[in-house]
């Protein structure tokens, strides 16, 4: 231990201190958010604080917006996340990096799927952490939530001891993010869907959006609920703020949508009468397990609710964070536990003594309740006040196997659907959809080759990714494809999967929206151009909204020219790639939402509908430029 350090002056719960020079970092492992490999020694100086997680773990995901605390709170820190997996599925590259993407995560990744620097550490538990002082020295560990207040503390108490010793860097480090080359796309990690079967729509979470949409069977835009950022607000539709919003339920009966707003630990009412959003339940504050008890709505803490479900007067909440089942009074907005101690396991037995592991997905028969009990890799149901696995033995029992239930088996299942007599699963870390058969007691693959991808109509060898839940609606079933940023559709009678593409914005429904048809002049393109590069600019007086999701849509009206998933290249400059079979003239329809403000404070958002005629010919430019300027509120020239 360093001579000016004083153990016993750091009186600081849950940590336990040791020091002791810090094994290297092996050199062989894939980083991520970073540009290149670091040992130690590169970041001398420093504090360093060890993240050991894997992306299915609920706490893991918790301390997440600690870490960005603490690492504003402290430029003399630098966090590592060494993710080390649970599951088969979470060993592969590209699904951690949708999951760095996903979380926003903005410090490096250590990809440790051999446990190397877990064994190394003497790690025995996700998340838990390791600090290394500015010397090299490992100053001790910890493990849980609730990181920010420990190290916090520490931080403060040695960082001036270390800085006076003249061994402290102060100045930020600066890393190469995923985000920064990531597109952009119409959906962003979309969560749950809910049908309306008496007014032939479907919702969706659009998680990363911060926004749900409600959408016709055949993709048209009906309504928009959330101003898209990121926020708790209530409001009108247009003002309302969510945090990642995952599940949904329509109570009919009173023209309402529920929402699990799950990062924001609450549960919120969307009125589609008067089209505005209310907080029904939850403080806002994140909570920890009650083994029983009820509450008025406003004062209970909440834990990443991840799914609902109404049955009669009862909304049934899947209390992720708590490993519970919770339901709501739709009458008195009143919450209560419903089942599940609080205990992450698998054990069935009366609600008040079973235990579930991190419930992610919800559906009814009207009578019984089914989870999808992601973390066991298990199917639950609860009738008559018991719990009982239709699926499923234990935290680290999984895989991907058809047949009897008594040797069926999944992987992270996240989403249930009951359906005539089935339920229809989301076996997300398998990539396939499976029908389980509650007559014969047996479950087959209905959808997925079980590889990650996104090709194929044919359901026997399409690719999904990590889907997150299923719904049905007028014969057909609605798939959450998570990671492909879309909306599957599969009719059974077809036994055809096809996308669901989207139609334009309704820019009625946003806030403070004006629409604008504008139609540009035509521009010429050869057979071999790649692409089109589309930027909005604005007037001097103005500046992009950075804290809002700018939104962007390009479809074809012709074949011949197909389009690529978009890629952003600045505030909004956008690279439209192009596919290009043959000649033709033909027009492409560009439908945008942009947000910005004026320098005397006022905040903006516009809708444009852009209509670009297109000649495409074997001897046009390669190179497609489009530059628009908007004048806010009063016209624009191309």
């Amino acid at each position: 231990m360093p001579p000016f350090l004083d153990k016993k002056q750091l009186n600081i719960n849950r940590f336990y201190f040791f020091w002791m020079i810090a094994p290297d970092l092996p050199n062989h492992l894939e980083w991520l958010n970073a540009e290149r490999r670091y040992a130690l020694s590169d970041l001398r100086g420093k504090f360093i604080l060890l993240d050991f997680w894997t992306y299915c773990c609920i706490n893991c995901m918790h301390v997440l917006p600690e870490l960005k605390r603490l690492e504003k709170a402290h430029p003399e820190l630098v966090v590592i996340g060494v993710h080390s997996a649970k599951f088969h599925n979470e060993k592969a590259l590209e699904n951690i990096k949708q999951a760095v993407l996903r979380y926003d995560i903005e410090h490096p990744i250590i990809v440790d799927n051999d446990f190397l620097i877990w064994r190394t550490y003497g790690i025995n538990a996700w998340p838990s952490f390791i600090l290394i002082g500015p010397d090299g020295q490992i100053i001790g560990k910890a493990s849980g939530e609730e990181i920010f207040d420990r190290m916090d503390a520490i931080l403060k108490a040695l960082g001036q001891k270390y800085q006076e010793a003249g061994i402290l860097n102060m100045e930020p480090m600066h890393f190469a993010l995923l985000k920064s080359a990531a597109g952009e796309s119409f959906l962003r990690f979309p969560g749950k869907i809910e049908p309306d079967q008496k007014n032939g729509r479907i919702f969706i979470s659009d998680s990363n959006h911060n926004r749900i949409l409600a959408a016709s069977p055949e993709g048209q835009i009906l309504l928009i609920i959330g101003s898209g950022k990121q926020g708790s607000s209530d409001g009108s539709f247009s003002e309302a703020s969510f945090l990642r919003p995952q599940g949904l339920a329509y109570d009919v009966k009173r023209d309402c949508l529920y929402i699990a707003d799950t990062e924001n630990h609450l549960i919120r009412r969307a009125d589609l009468g008067t089209r505005t959003v209310t907080t029904a339940l939850g403080s806002g504050r994140k909570g920890f397990p009650p083994e029983s008890g009820s509450g008025p709505s406003r004062d209970m803490d909440l834990n990443s609710p991840w799914d609902l479900a109404i049955i009669g007067d009862l909304l049934y909440i899947a209390m992720a964070g708590d490993h519970q089942i919770w339901r709501m009074s739709l009458d008195t907005l009143d919450g209560e536990v419903c089942a599940g101690t609080g205990q992450e396991d698998i054990i069935d037995g009366p609600v008040q003594k079973a235990a579930l592991a991190q419930p992610s997905g919800l559906a009814s028969d009207g009578r019984a309740l089914y989870v999808a009990d992601s973390e066991v890799s298990a199917i639950r149901m609860i009738e008559d006040d018991l719990v009982t696995s239709i699926i499923g033995r234990g935290l680290f029992d999984f895989g991907d196997a058809d047949g009897p239930f008594a040797k069926a088996r999944l992987q992270h299942p996240l989403g249930v659907l009951y359906h005539e007599g089935s339920l229809y699963i989301a076996d997300s870390y398998n990539h396939k959809i499976k029908k389980a058969d509650l007559s014969t007691r047996t479950i087959d693959t209905l959808i997925g080759n079980g590889r990650s991808g996104r090709m194929s109509n044919d359901p026997s060898r399409a690719g999904l990714r990590e889907p997150n839940d299923i719904a049905f609606l007028d014969g057909r079933f609605y798939i959450a494809d998570t990671n492909n940023h879309m909306i599957r559709v599969y009719d059974p009678v077809s036994r055809e999967l096809s996308e669901l593409n989207f139609g334009e914005l309704a820019p009625a429904e946003c806030a403070g929206t004006s629409q604008r048809q504008i139609d540009l002049k035509e521009r010429s393109a050869s057979l071999k151009a790649k692409g089109i590069r589309f930027k909005l600019v604005l007037p001097a007086g103005y500046h992009w909204n950075r804290d809002a999701v700018q939104h962007i849509d390009v479809t074809s009206r012709a074949s011949a020219v197909g389009i690529l998933p978009l890629v952003r290249e600045d505030d909004f400059s956008y690279l439209i790639p192009l596919k290009i079979s043959s000649p033709v003239r033909t027009a492409l329809m560009i439908g945008v939402v942009a947000y910005f403000c004026s320098e005397k404070g006022l905040c903006y958002s516009e809708a444009y509908e852009f209509n670009l005629p297109l000649a495409v010919s074997e001897g046009g430019p390669e190179k497609i430029d489009v530059i628009y300027e908007i004048i806010p509120q009063e016209g624009s020239s191309d």
